[in-house]
Order: structure tokens, then C-alpha cells, then sequence
């Protein structure tokens, strides 16, 4: 039995979980509800069961802010709700000027896998055809995996799924340029390991949606 490891951005998170002011959370197997609406700290502590370090660290150094972020969270409102229609199966939040879309790589892939599923080609075909609509979000994708089997397996498999899911959405017509991909193998659980429940919420995709820098100048311009 191994030792529940802390996540190599654990330092990362404690700062970004004192930024971030607000969340909400959709899901077409939940309620719809928002999942946290409190000050930084609270609702820094509900991400940091559902949402993976790395992403919520991208999501967090994009915000700009002002009256400039208040248009971006306008922009990403809409399209958390056109995600939240349109994919089956998967945790949207919605991140103060971001989004983060988590899919459950048992969706994604069969065990020990990076080949898609037919489901998982479903779901990525409907989130590039909403992120084709404009260019003006970039993506960070990033796998994750529990503890089984060693460090560098699991972070090498972590990887290489997460570059399927991004191939696959730059052969849907999203520009390699507006996606950035990463894996964490077992360094950023959200639940125990020490539980198979705990161990199927680690193993996931999480697809991190942005404001692409281009945009952000485009709307400081015009404001």
C-alpha cells in the first residue's frame, strides 16, 4: 500500500484557492446548481476536490480582471451553458473567468488505453464544434491517473491521453496553437486512493477553457 503523496502544486493550489472568489458547477447527471458561491478561501477548498491543480492554476493565471474580465466571465457563462447542454457524462464548472470540463477517462478510454472511445469521439466532436464558433479561447488538457502501477507509467499513460484527446479536437478543426497539453499521472488526486470510488475520480481528463491572449488585447482596445 502506497502513502497518499501531496500534489507537486500543492503549494501552487493554497494561492490560487485564496484568488479564485467564485464557482459554480454543472453537471447532466447533477442538479445544475451552482457549487460554491463564497468567499476565496471557501470556494477555493470545493475546487480543490473537484478540479486538479494544473487546471485550476491555468484558469487562474489567465483572469485579467476589471471591467475586461467581467466581459470574458459574460462569454464563459454561455459557453459553459451551450457545454452543459451538448456533453453527456462530464463535470463542467464554471472558474472565475474560465472553464473547466472533466471527463472521466473510464468515458475517454479503456483501461490502461489512450485510444478514444466511441463516446469519448462524441463528446469531443461537440466540444470542438462549440470552441470552432470563435478563437477566442485557448485550452490546457490534462490527464490524470491514480496510484496503480509505478510513478513514470502512470505519468507517461497520464500524458499520452491527454495528447489523444488533443489530437483528436485539432482533427475537429481546433488550432494547434490554442491548445497546450500536460499529464500528471498520480501528483494531483481529488479524491482518496485508497478506495476504488476514490481511484475511478483520479483517473480523468480535465480540458482547462481560457481566454486566448489575442482576445483579452482585442477587448482591452475596445475598452
Amino acid at each position: 500500500m502506497k502513502t497518499e503523496r501531496l500534489p507537486l502544486y500543492f503549494s501552487l493550489f493554497l494561492i490560487v484557492s485564496l484568488t479564485i472568489s467564485s464557482c459554480s458547477s454543472w453537471s447532466r447527471t447533477a442538479t445544475g446548481a451552482a457549487v460554491g458561491t463564497g468567499a476565496g478561501a471557501a470556494a477555493g477548498a470545493v475546487i480543490g476536490k473537484t478540479l486538479g491543480n494544473t487546471a485550476a492554476g491555468a484558469i487562474a493565471g489567465a483572469a485579467v480582471g476589471g471591467a475586461v474580465g467581467a466581459i470574458i466571465g459574460r462569454n464563459m457563462d454561455r459557453k459553459a451553458r451551450e457545454l452543459e447542454e451538448e456533453l453527456d457524462g462530464v463535470t463542467i464548472q464554471r472558474v472565475e473567468e474560465g472553464i473547466a470540463v472533466s471527463f472521466d477517462s473510464g468515458i475517454l478510454f479503456a483501461f490502461d488505453s489512450s485510444d478514444l472511445r466511441s463516446q469519448a469521439r462524441e463528446n469531443l466532436n461537440k466540444l470542438a464544434e462549440i470552441l470552432n464558433r470563435d478563437t477566442d479561447t485557448n485550452l490546457l488538457i490534462v490527464g490524470h491517473t491514480d496510484w496503480i502501477g509505478s510513478e513514470t507509467y502512470n505519468l507517461g499513460l497520464s500524458m499520452r491521453r491527454a495528447r489523444s484527446a488533443a489530437n483528436y479536437l485539432i482533427a475537429q478543426g481546433i488550432s494547434g496553437n490554442r491548445i497546450e497539453v500536460e499529464g500528471r499521472g498520480e501528483y494531483e488526486p481529488i479524491a482518496t486512493n485508497e478506495t476504488e470510488e476514490g481511484r475511478q475520480l483520479n483517473r480523468r481528463v480535465e480540458v482547462a477553457i481560457f481566454a486566448s491572449p489575442e482576445y483579452v488585447e482585442r477587448l482591452k482596445a475596445d475598452n
